[in-house]
């Protein structure tokens, strides 16, 4: 699925059309991410959902970050108008955001068209969520034509942004495979009843929550995972190996992670001439 979608699109797709287009995109990504570091998990999100949802509808509330793809797309619009489409502006915001942060930086393929709808239903059904068992997300991944190496890698943009309280509460009080200090260090902010502290944010990867590294690995061998979704990929099961290896080799894992978010925009691109802004359908998805 991947080659067949790779033949459609090109990394020089804008070199003649709007050659300024990658470089006006990380002037404005990269300030951002300098300015707030979260911001560049938000962006990688954003290019997720992208990939993952036709036409990118976000999960209620979980938002963040179209004011910079709003910003991007300005910018680009006044050095080249109607040329460039929001989904190839997603996907390079969020390989520039991986690098601003210290990640790997990889060669994005280019050329997607905008989809014209927005689905809130295909997101609730296509994108996995925090209460995920290894199973259901190695569906929901191979359902996209991807494999369960790059799942694991892509797992690994946790290793920047936060999440709320409602993401993890049921894990720090439920779940057995959780370190017992870590657990307690997060009730002060997640009380126990639904309702209280929802939104309460905390760091996905409490070592490093600004540095695009591969800490979020080492997190799991110690069950310090912050998403139930997290720590199942080691858990006994068949992912463990690919923790052990992204955790003690910094190196395979920027090389997996930039394999699999090309493989990830690479998920059924509608190539073609730009489409209609999406970003006016993914704001209106906000609320």
């Amino acid at each position: 699925m991947a080659s067949a979608a790779s033949a459609q699109l090109s990394s020089t797709f804008y070199d003649t059309s709007c050659p300024d287009a990658l470089s006006t995109i990380r002037r404005v990504v990269t300030a951002a991410v300098r300015s707030e570091p979260r911001m560049g998990a938000s962006l990688v999100r954003l290019h997720f959902h992208d990939c993952f949802v036709d036409g990118a509808a976000p999960n209620a509330g979980s938002i963040r970050g179209m004011n910079v793809i709003d910003n991007a797309k300005t910018q680009v619009e006044a050095v080249c108008k109607q040329t460039v489409s929001c989904a190839d502006i997603l996907a390079v915001a969020a390989r520039d955001s991986v690098f601003a942060l210290g990640g790997p930086f990889w060669t994005v393929p280019l050329g997607r068209r905008d989809s014209t709808t927005a689905s809130k239903t295909n997101a609730e059904n296509d994108l996995p969520p925090p209460s995920s068992d290894l199973q259901g997300l190695t569906d929901k991944f191979s359902n996209k034509g991807l494999s369960v190496t790059d799942m694991v890698a892509l797992s690994g943009a946790h290793t920047i942004g936060q999440s709320q309280c409602k993401n993890f509460r049921d894990r720090i009080y439920n779940d057995s495979n959780i370190d017992t200090a870590f657990a307690t260090s997060l009730k002060e902010n997640c009380p126990q009843p639904i309702g209280s502290g929802d939104s309460s944010l905390a760091p996905l990867d409490r070592t490093s929550p600004n540095a695009f590294d591969n800490a979020y690995y080492s997190n799991l061998l110690s069950q310090k995972g912050l998403l139930h979704s997290d720590q199942v990929l080691f858990n006994g099961g068949g992912t463990d190996n690919t923790v052990r290896s992204f955790a003690s080799n910094p190196a395979a894992f920027g090389s997996a992670f930039a394999t699999a978010m090309v493989n990830m925009g690479n998920i059924a691109p509608k190539d073609g001439d730009a489409g209609p802004d999406q970003a006016q359908l993914l704001q209106g998805m906000e609320d």
